[in-house]
């Protein structure tokens, strides 16, 4: 019996020890990093690349993790659907006490289940959004060397579950997070590291994590089927069109205008072929493929192809054509879609993020009591316009029965007319 106590005491020892040397092997101290505008700056470069301002602008989101906690996130509410096992409880983020619990669907008064809900919800939402955090109150922000490199250390001071935590972001040169390195209460060992390169591009435009891999046992966490979305925004969006007569548009076949009467455009809308014509040229244009375009001249046919004159109609194209159908591309390929109020009303932002001549431009929808687009406001990088304002005047129902603007004005009192348009089945 002596001899068994004496193994089990020694395999314990041993196992002691083992432990030590892996602690010691694999903890990291907490680096030294420098506060001030140099680590601010790098935060923001950071919420940059992740888009933020579509992060602030999400209305939901859903996820779980390590498929155990199953999240619907009304973001703007301030109210998360939490359930796990049998116990769902939706709750009130601002005033937990406001919140509700079920168990097997049954409304329940039980507080020990809305402190673990919140307590689930901090640890579970952090491994969903936490680059978006990092200038939440009470977070202190360094600049730390990490292998040659600027690297972004976050320190939660206050709020979560557990303050006094801290995260090394690991960055591309973009400002994009790739990883993540933890000094935590709930993880014995500093320096534990995490992915944070499984991303997805949600409907809102933001980028989530559906997984993590940690360096401690190559252990991986699944968020599960992220997403995040805008409904509001997409109901608004659809008032928009059912306003303009959206559905008569998709049945248009042909569109004739002209451009502040510079440039004139009979656009074959079904074939998705232009005819665009200034000064003594004309480009009979196919934007799906440019090599089968071709260029009149004083309506001769050239023999040559000249690709910048393609180019060029096709740049005019796109801008010309914006001026006159943009309401009518709300649901595009690219597009994300959010609500701004603008003077106490609801105005509808939208953001192209691919296609066209500039992507990345932003144009907030201001609306008429009908839903109609009466003007917007315009953010374009690539022209320094930040809300540059333009008014979108004088809808007409053309002949195959959508609506179309026959002008816009602007700061100043310029006008921009789009000639004499014409839509017909």
């Amino acid at each position: 019996m002596k001899k068994k106590f004496k193994i089990v005491g020694l395999l314990f020892l041993f196992l002691i020890l083992a432990g030590a040397v892996f602690f010691v092997s694999k903890n990291e101290a907490l680096p030294i990093g420098k506060k001030g505008k140099a680590a601010d700056a790098l935060a923001t470069k950071m919420l940059q690349a992740i888009n933020y301002d579509a992060y602030i602008n999400t209305e939901v989101l859903e996820w779980s993790f390590r498929n155990k906690h199953h999240y619907k996130w009304f973001k703007k509410q301030h109210r998360v659907r939490v359930s796990w096992d049998k116990n769902v409880v939706d709750l009130n983020t601002i005033s937990p006490a406001k919140s509700k619990v079920f168990i097997d669907n049954q409304e329940i008064d039980n507080p020990g289940l809305i402190a673990k809900a919140t307590a689930y919800f901090n640890n579970d939402s952090f491994w969903l959004v936490a680059p978006y955090k990092v200038f939440d109150p009470g977070t202190e922000r360094r600049i730390v060397q990490h292998q040659g490199k600027d690297a972004l250390l976050i320190t939660y001071s206050s709020g979560g579950t557990t303050p006094g935590d801290s995260y090394l972001w690991i960055l591309e040169e973009s400002g994009q997070p790739i990883s993540f390195k933890m000094w935590t209460q709930i993880i014995p060992i500093g320096g534990v590291a995490a992915s944070w390169s499984a991303l997805r591009t949600t409907e809102s435009g933001i980028l989530l994590p559906t997984s993590h891999t940690l360096s401690l046992f190559g252990m991986k966490l699944s968020m599960g089927n992220v997403k995040s979305y805008n409904p509001k925004a997409n109901a608004l969006a659809h008032k928009i069109l059912k306003a303009i007569k959206h559905e008569n548009y998709k049945k248009t076949n042909h569109i004739e205008w002209s451009f502040g009467g510079r440039h004139a455009y009979k656009w074959d809308k079904e074939r998705h072929i232009v005819r665009v014509s200034w000064d003594s040229i004309q480009v009979v244009l196919h934007p799906n493929n440019l090599d089968k375009s071709s260029i009149y001249y004083h309506n001769k046919l050239v023999s040559t192809k000249n690709k910048p004159l393609i180019t060029k109609a096709n740049n005019l194209f796109n801008n010309d054509s914006f001026w006159l159908v943009a309401p009518h591309k709300l649901f595009e390929k690219g597009i994300i879609r959010s609500i701004q109020k603008e003077a106490g009303k609801d105005a509808l932002l939208v953001k192209y993020t691919v296609g066209g001549t500039t992507p990345g431009d932003a144009y907030l929808w201001l609306l008429d009591d009908h839903f109609i687009p009466k003007s917007y406001k315009m953010f374009v990088p690539s022209m320094k316009m930040e809300g540059t304002p333009a008014t979108w005047d004088h809808w007409i129902t053309t002949e195959s029965g959508t609506l179309l603007p026959t002008s816009h004005s602007f700061d100043g009192g310029r006008k921009l007319s789009m000639g004499k348009v014409k839509a017909t089945i």
